[in-house]
């Protein structure tokens, strides 16, 4: 385990997200009368894996 660059479950569905094409912050799913997005705030997209 990495500790100086940890990953979260966050991290790799933006990434899955980006490499779709869809934007992870503005892919909201409405739950019960709340937009909420997959990737919360935390997210971001692993560019090291993409290279």
């Amino acid at each position: 385990m990495d500790r100086k660059n940890p990953t979260e479950v966050y991290d790799v569905h933006a990434t899955l997200l980006h490499l779709l094409g869809i934007d992870h912050t503005r892919f909201t799913v409405r739950r019960d009368g709340i937009d909420r997005r997959l990737t919360d705030v935390y997210g971001h997209v692993i560019h090291e894996i993409l290279s």
